[in-house]
């Protein structure tokens, strides 16, 4: 059976309990000000609550405890596999977490019917922490396993497989998405599809660190809209013969920051160009594109496009700005995209560390070791990397007093 629940205003009994308590307050402030003998400030706020539930429902289930949650509490789901449970988060500020090992939220690798999103973040402030997402499907193609419409979310240490899209966002200008240590991948083959792993509208604010991103098919790995993109620190990788399109892209333009990701582009690719910004001739008002410290890996015998920008007809016209990129593999990087470029570097996967297992890192002794210009203040930027991205997700902090800089996602 299919559980479908929400969460939207708050429980008729507490808000009760609450006025009533705050009608006391005011009428004992009154008498103190009368007699000078007692105060009482405002009512403090109620303790938040835990409610911990499992896939057979003991001590709660699921949809017990997501109607019952309020403002500030939390849902932590015990480990095991909770099937079809589709929910509408709604105006709450919500964290739900797994314990121990990630919970499974399952979809069913069917259409679901009606539903186009396993869970639906419709405004307030919601946290999702470890937990795994697998095997969403919709009717129309364009089921994502958590869907953003409006407000803020938060998704931290989450894994998702098999979705035609893992995390999606619908247009809203004040709405705000953050991916944190998480894993999006295992994009469901079908031809034609465009199942991108990130799949972001026209919002405020995207950001993504820490995390991984691979096994795509046909369609991208991320997809950003937003008026502010923030890429740091992660894993961008098809594997070697990987068949996703543009492992990122920025159709709107907008502000921009691509900064110390490992960005590597499969031989079966469905496109060769790797980062592109501003393909819908849609942009923002304003419309800045930072990209420093970036390994790109091209797998292909071919030339890749590792930067495009599609400036033509943007207005206002793009700033770009590219520093200290390690360049792997045939391939252009400035042609097309004015702007200014500085350090930037060809290489081999020979000239890595070992590349078979992901040690993108310059080998010892490489030539290009510290021979990046200083990120700190370029065209008016600071765009030194504060961390590197750290196996298998997470990033590690880099030391605060670098004075030589290697290009690359890499100064170890």
């Amino acid at each position: 059976m299919k559980v479908m629940f929400w969460i939207s205003e708050p429980r008729a009994r507490r808000s009760a309990w609450c006025r009533g308590v705050a009608a006391l307050l005011c009428w004992l402030n009154g008498l103190a000000g009368m007699t000078g003998l007692i105060w009482l400030g405002a009512p403090a706020a109620l303790a938040a609550e835990t409610f911990v539930v499992s896939p057979e429902g003991s001590p709660l289930s699921l949809q017990a405890a997501l109607a019952q949650a309020q403002d500030g509490d939390t849902v932590e789901l015990l480990p095991g596999e909770y099937r079809d449970a589709f929910a509408v988060l709604e105006n709450r500020r919500l964290t739900i977490r797994g314990v121990g090992k990630a919970p499974l939220i399952q979809g069913g690798g069917q259409p679901s019917g009606m539903h186009k999103s396993m869970w639906l973040v419709r405004g307030g402030d919601v946290t999702l922490e470890n937990l795994e997402f697998r095997g969403m499907r919709a009717a129309d193609g364009e089921g994502a396993a958590v869907r953003l419409q409006g407000g803020r979310l938060t998704v931290r240490r989450c894994q998702f497989f098999d979705n035609e899209y893992s995390v999606a966002a619908s247009p809203d200008d004040a709405a705000e998405l953050t991916i944190e240590n998480s894993v999006l991948g295992l994009a469901p083959k079908v031809v034609g599809g465009l199942h991108h792993l990130l799949n972001v509208g026209r919002i405020a604010r995207l950001t993504v660190s820490g995390s991984r991103f691979q096994q795509g098919f046909e369609g991208h790995m991320i997809k950003s809209r937003a008026r502010q993109s923030t890429i740091a620190y992660n894993f961008i990788h098809d594997g070697q013969r990987g068949g996703a399109s543009y492992e990122i892209e920025l159709p709107a333009g907008g502000v921009a920051t691509i900064i110390g990701n490992v960005i590597g582009q499969g031989s079966e690719s469905q496109n060769r160009v790797v980062v592109a910004y501003g393909t819908d001739r849609q942009p923002w008002d304003r419309n800045v594109l930072r990209v420093s410290h970036n390994t790109f890996v091209n797998y292909k015998w071919t030339p890749a496009w590792f930067l495009r920008v599609f400036d033509e007809g943007m207005s206002p016209a793009p700033e770009v700005v590219a520093v200290n990129n390690l360049l792997v593999g045939p391939g252009v990087f400035w042609l097309g995209a004015p702007g200014h470029f500085a350090g930037n570097r060809p290489a081999t996967l020979g000239m890595l560390r070992d590349a078979e297992t992901y040690a993108f890192e310059l080998a010892p002794g490489s030539v290009w070791r510290g021979s990046g210009v200083d990120p700190r203040a370029v065209a008016g930027h600071d765009l030194a990397p504060k961390a590197e991205f750290e196996w298998p997700v997470g990033t590690r902090a880099l030391p605060t007093d670098l004075t030589s800089w290697s290009p690359g996602a890499f100064q170890k």
